[in-house]
């Protein structure tokens, strides 16, 4: 390889270094939203199952060992080591290898995060207390999900009639966020009472609140970021892809190593 090519493989591989650092600057950027969202269903999600938040540790380390991994890569190229560049097309290796199997463990363990999803609101519902200081932050997500969605219950407005609450009040109060009536408009958390009672007691039918469950309206929602989380990882793929390629071509094409060049502390 000229001297000429050399540079241009050399300063691409540099571009494809800065772009792999930004990147896995936004995966890490994900990982830390997952983990500090206290408003939105993710936080229902990762404080009831220790999967969720298990992946949040694992995008929060991927995305500092790829930002780290970008930085050696241009360090490597632009000072032409040898040595780095080998350490930077092995690390870059593994990391695709990795991200390839997560893929396929997320892809194949669908119907199973479904499952999960579903017994973990159940749970909620049927132990939803608003006086319940440990579990306000969960309620509060959920309560969040329900009024954002126009919706109620995970599969239907009937599932709240499990909870224990409401059964001890004969089911003449109802959730607030659930609440499709304009006098409830404020109120976000917590029951409202029914105006008149059905001899003292009621069914979820009597209830001003919307009938469909959030089952719909969460899984788009997931559709939606996921794809976002998704669409990044075939980026930062992609860029390692080509990165190992540059890098392995560079690497045989350096016939002696300057150390010189590295600048000194």
């Amino acid at each position: 390889m000229g001297s000429g090519c050399l540079k241009v493989t050399k300063y691409f591989l540099f571009l494809f270094n800065l772009l792999f650092l930004i990147l896995g600057a936004v995966i890490l950027g994900f990982g830390i939203w997952i983990l500090a969202d206290k408003t939105s269903f993710i936080s229902v999600l990762q404080t009831s199952s220790p999967s969720v938040r298990t992946g949040a540790y694992i995008l929060v380390g991927v995305g500092s060992l790829t930002m780290l991994m970008g930085f050696l890569g241009c360090l490597g190229a632009v000072n032409e080591i040898r040595c780095l560049l080998g350490l930077y097309f092995t690390c870059l290796m593994l990391i695709l290898i990795t991200q390839v199997a997560a893929g396929l463990v997320i892809y194949f363990q669908q119907e199973e995060l479904k499952g999960e999803l579903s017994r973990i609101v159940e749970k909620l519902i049927e132990d939803y207390d608003p006086v319940n200081g440990e579990d306000k932050n969960l309620q509060d997500a959920w309560d969040y999900v329900q009024k954002q969605l126009t919706c109620c219950g995970w599969n239907g407005a009937e599932e709240w009639e499990k909870n224990n609450i409401l059964i001890n009040r004969s089911l003449t109060a109802y959730p607030c966020s659930c609440s499709n009536s304009s006098k409830d408009a404020e109120e976000n958390t917590g029951f409202c009472s029914l105006d008149v009672g059905v001899n003292g007691t009621a069914t979820y039918a009597d209830w001003p609140v919307h009938k469909q469950g959030c089952v719909d309206g969460v899984q788009d929602w997931l559709k939606d970021n996921l794809g976002i989380i998704l669409g990044v990882c075939t980026g930062v793929a992609v860029v390692e892809l080509l990165g190992m390629i540059l890098s392995i071509s560079l690497c045989k094409n350096i016939h002696s190593e300057d150390y010189t060049k590295v600048p000194k502390s």
